[in-house]
């Protein structure tokens, strides 16, 4: 229940901050978030927290990874390095400001180009060309299926094994094309055109294996984009890995993980050919997610409610308040330390000044008789009375001579 006040004036900072914070909880949105921004501030807590700050040129983000999923990461970012970041929004109640909570960073590689990615695709995307008015649905039973690739890939032989254990009634035409290098371009543009007007297939499936945004590249081209946008045969592509997305994927009528995914998007199952099975099974299916939506509200509300009573938020406030308190700590020890050295170098000082050697080294002397008895007065001494004078290097004998006062 959000906090209720005989007067909107009458809030506290704790009231008001609970209550933004049920706010941003309850937004579904904040829940699951992509941010992708430069990284700055980046520290690693003795506790294995991971703090850092995601920034563009207007604004900046605190973020904090726990400890359980750093371990998980393959790499810890530095500042300056371009990232994509995962995780969902909440407030940081102490401080009074928000921040991501993250579980998942994936590097972007070489910032200039995914700089040139988002220019391009913000210009190809005013211009239309990703729009879903535009998208040609996929056929369910194709009887021809062209697929643009390398040979020498390996991901080739994975598509063919698997459209020929999901659907070998369908033909399979490949047109070879080079998928990295100055070439590429203009190779990957003439297979696919060859494709559309020549062969006429029912689907075309443009892929290639995992790499590096530079190894990629060639599927972000502008001139591709727009032949892929152009053609009349339905096509889907799967570039890369999963976390790989391309201008070309924008472009496609559908987009696969994998390329082996998309060997499986463009055929049906031939378990699922059975008569009377793809009825039952849309009957099914619509019933699932009647039920689902039915659901969903309810299931939404209960884990808002849970949210909201869960000690984890608590849990890691502290957590977070515990790093800054072995920070403020670790700096009072210091100056702790630092203030009993002086104090020891000071006593050091002090006594060196109290040495007797130093005094004779000044050029002073120390009288003493014969029993070894300091001189300190003239009234310790008789006249004709033999003394010894202690200087730096030695001593001396002396006789009282006479007797000043």
């Amino acid at each position: 229940m959000l906090p209720i006040f005989e007067s909107p004036t009458n809030w506290t900072v704790s009231q008001l901050t609970d209550y933004l914070q049920q706010l941003i909880s309850g937004e579904e949105i904040l829940r699951d978030l992509w941010v992708v921004g430069e990284v700055s501030n980046a520290t690693r807590a003795t506790s294995g927290h991971f703090y850092f700050t995601l920034k563009d040129a207007n604004a900046s983000l605190r973020c904090v990874m726990w400890r359980q999923q750093v371990n998980y990461q393959l790499f810890l970012p530095k500042n300056g390095d371009l990232i994509l970041a995962h995780g969902y929004l909440d407030i940081y109640p102490p401080a009074g400001t928000y921040q991501l909570y993250t579980d998942n960073l994936i590097a972007l590689g070489a910032g200039i180009l995914y700089q040139e990615f988002l220019q391009r695709k913000a210009k190809l995307e005013k211009e239309g060309l990703f729009d879903s008015e535009r998208k040609r649905p996929i056929p369910v039973f194709p009887h021809r299926i062209g697929i643009v690739t390398s040979l020498k890939a390996a991901a080739l032989q994975d598509m063919l094994k698997t459209l020929k254990r999901r659907y070998p009634l369908a033909e399979v035409i490949i047109a070879p094309a080079a998928v990295q290098g100055e070439e590429a371009v203009p190779s990957l543009i003439n297979a696919l055109k060859r494709l559309d007007h020549e062969v006429k297939p029912d689907v075309i499936i443009l892929a290639r294996g995992g790499g590096s945004i530079e190894d990629l590249w060639a599927f972000n081209d502008e001139n591709l984009v727009r032949v892929i946008a152009d053609l009349e045969t339905p096509i889907v592509t799967g570039i890369g890995h999963e976390t790989d997305i391309t201008l070309a994927d924008y472009a496609s009528d559908l987009r696969a993980p994998t390329p082996t995914a998309a060997a499986e998007m463009v055929t049906p199952n031939l378990v699922d050919l059975q008569a009377g099975v793809q009825t039952l099974s849309q009957r099914l299916q619509n019933a699932t997610l009647n039920w689902l939506n039915t659901n969903r509200l309810h299931l939404r509300q209960l884990t808002h409610r849970l949210n909201i009573s869960s000690p984890a938020n608590r849990v890691n406030i502290a957590r977070q308040r515990l790093d800054e308190m072995m920070h403020r700590l670790e700096l009072h020890l210091s100056h702790t330390l630092q203030q009993q050295r002086s104090k020891v170098e000071l006593y050091f000082h002090r006594l060196e000044s109290l040495n007797p050697q130093a005094l004779l080294e000044r050029g002073y002397s120390i009288l003493t008789k014969k029993d070894g008895i300091i001189v300190r007065s003239i009234e310790d001494v008789t006249l004709g009375e033999t003394v010894q004078a202690r200087l730096k290097d030695g001593h001396l004998d002396t006789r009282v001579e006479s007797i000043l006062h």
